[in-house]
Parts: C-alpha cells; structure tokens; sequence
C-alpha cells in the first residue's frame, strides 16, 4: 500500500504541473495580458505603453521563465524604476532583503488586482467558507442518498423502487438555478407568505444558522442526491440478484440481516467513488448557488477573479482546484481497495 501511494502521489504531483502549466498558459494569452494592462493603467494606451508596463511588471519575459517564477522554481523578476527597484519579490522590504525565490513552493501566491490584497489569505478564507458549505451539503446529501438508493435497490420493481426512482431523476434533473429561484420564492418571498428562511445566505458568512443556511444545502444537496441515489439503487439491485444472497435467503437470514450485513458493503463500492467525486464537483459547482444566495465563498471569488481578469487570484484558485480533485481521486482509489477485498495491490 505504502508504495501504491508513493507512485500514486508522483503521478498526481506530474499530473499537477501539467495542469497548472496549461491554466497558466492560458490565462497569461497576450489579450488577458493587454486587458490587464489597460485595465490597471489606461484603456487608451498605445501598445507599446502596454508592452512597457507588462514588461515593468513581469509579464514581459518567455512563458517557460514566468511560469518557473510563479511556481517558485527560478528567481523572481526585478526591476530598477524611478521609484526605486521593484520585483515579485520585493513586497514592503528593502531589495537587499528580498528572498530570491517567490511563489507557491515559498508560499507567496501572487497580488490580486481586484481585492488589492495577497491571493493566499483571499482563497483561504472563501475556501473555509465553502468548505463549510460543502460540509453541510454531504451532511445531508450523502445519507439521504443511500438510504433512498438501498430503499429502492432492495426490491427492484416494486412501486417504492418507481417512486424513488422518479424522485431521483426529477431532482437530478433540475439545475440549481431553478431550485433555487423556487426555494427563494415559496420559503423568503413576502408575496406569497411563507416568509420561513431569509433570501439570501450573506449574513451565514459570520454566523450560519438554519435560517439563513439552510437553503443554499439543500439547493446543492437535491441536484447531487439523485445522482448518488441511483447508483446506489443500480448497483442495490445487482448485489440483491447475486448467487450469495440466494445462498443466504435459502438458509433462512432475515431480509434485514441480508441487507445490512451481505448486500450493503458490496453495494457501496459503487457509490462511494461517486461520493468522492462529489467533491471537487462541490468546490467548483457551487459558483451558481453562491452566486444566488450572495454567500461569498470559493465559487463566488472564481466568478470574481474570471470577471475581472484577476491573472493571480485565477491561478490561485486553479491550484486549489487541482490539488482538491487529485486529492480525491486518491481517496478513492484507497478506499475502493477497503471496500472491495477482492482487489489486491501488485
């Protein structure tokens, strides 16, 4: 297992600078370079005002050198204006007691130009935010999922199995946007009355409570539920076919015993990858219900970043985002091994 995990960990580390290469890459394209500039300095500047400030400022070098720069690899740039010297790594200090290195290896994440602040502590707060949120959402999510799944798996055709099964699509098949829009009309609109829970989740941000949280959870938990909820009732059904659980109605185990103790672990082995991958889908897929609901987490400061042009909060975010999807997956991978002793690591 140790050395499944060493080799899975270099891949994900490989995997990792290709990743965030290609997103720097994309990000630092000349047009989001010259919107940056105009946007920081003047929209009438002439191109080559635009070619000095982005050289000014570090973005005037190859991509391969920039890139090594930000990942914390080569030096970081320095430059000798009229001000004095300026560089990525000279921040507030002299440049006698500047570091050489300056970048996500060292710590420093960048300067976001829209929140005029450094980019670490910006996605490390809207990420504990969110993490809140998401701890929430598979609070209820996750159990409310399997016990529909196991419900409907234990007797494949029966009207119980159409009914959650139905249920199931219907809330898979309705986006957030519109569960929301219908949960914020019905539950916080004086209009129609039932005036429950409070219209927007700005105020869960200090001090979440059920009143005020309750509704971005469930708005994220319904749209994923479904999707958990059938395939664990597909993968229910199969396990309740199986020749062992024959065997085991035959010599007289009581259908709970059956489900609890023979059908359930074999039948989470499915859903438990779903589970996982739930996850990075929360971190990045709740940019909507955040957005709707006014709670100013990980999704929201995407949202922000992207629709300014926020280069550094964009990477920022970018790395996050990787880390928490190859996190996962390895998750996963060690725990499908658990679940399923049938698998043997060579």
């Amino acid at each position: 297992m140790g050395v499944f995990i060493l080799r899975r960990m270099g891949v994900m580390l490989l995997t990792a600078l290709c990743l965030t290469f290609i997103v720097f890459c994309l990000t630092n394209l000349h047009p989001n370079l010259e919107k940056l500039a105009k946007t920081q300095g003047n929209f009438r500047m002439s191109d080559e005002a635009v070619a000095s400030w982005l050289d000014n400022n570090g973005y005037g070098g190859p991509m391969v050198m920039r890139y090594g720069q930000w990942l914390g690899v080569t030096p970081g740039w320095t430059r000798q204006t009229d001000d004095g010297p300026t560089g990525r790594c000279i921040r507030g200090d002299t440049a006698d007691d500047a570091p050489r290195y300056c970048g996500i290896l060292q710590g420093y994440w960048g300067y976001s130009t829209v929140f005029k602040d450094d980019v670490g502590p910006i996605v490390a707060k809207r990420l504990g935010l969110t993490g809140i949120l998401m701890f929430w959402v598979m609070v209820l999510m996750v159990p409310c999922a399997l016990l529909i799944g196991v419900l409907a798996g234990m007797k494949e055709g029966s009207g119980l199995d159409r009914g959650l099964s139905t249920v199931s699509i219907l809330t898979t098949a309705t986006p957030e946007y519109v569960s929301g829009v219908i949960f914020i009309a019905v539950f916080t609109s004086s209009t129609v009355g039932l005036k429950w829970f409070k219209g927007t989740a700005t105020s869960a941000m200090e001090n979440p409570t059920f009143e005020n949280f309750f509704l971005p959870v469930l708005t994220i938990s319904l749209y994923g539920m479904g999707y958990i909820a059938r395939m664990t009732r597909a993968s229910m059904a199969e396990v309740m076919t199986a020749q062992y659980i024959r065997t085991a109605r035959l010599k007289g185990v009581s259908f709970p015993n059956i489900v609890l103790k023979h059908a359930l672990r074999n039948a989470l082995i499915a859903p438990f990858t779903v589970i996982m991958l739930q996850v990075p889908w929360l971190l990045n897929g709740v940019v909507i219900v955040e957005t709707l609901f006014n709670y100013k987490g990980f999704g929201w400061v995407l949202v922000q970043a992207a629709g300014n042009n926020d280069i550094e909060l964009l990477l920022g975010v970018s790395v996050v985002s990787v880390f928490v999807v190859l996190l996962t997956q390895l998750i996963s991978d060690i725990g499908y091994v658990y679940l399923n002793p049938r698998i043997r690591i060579s």
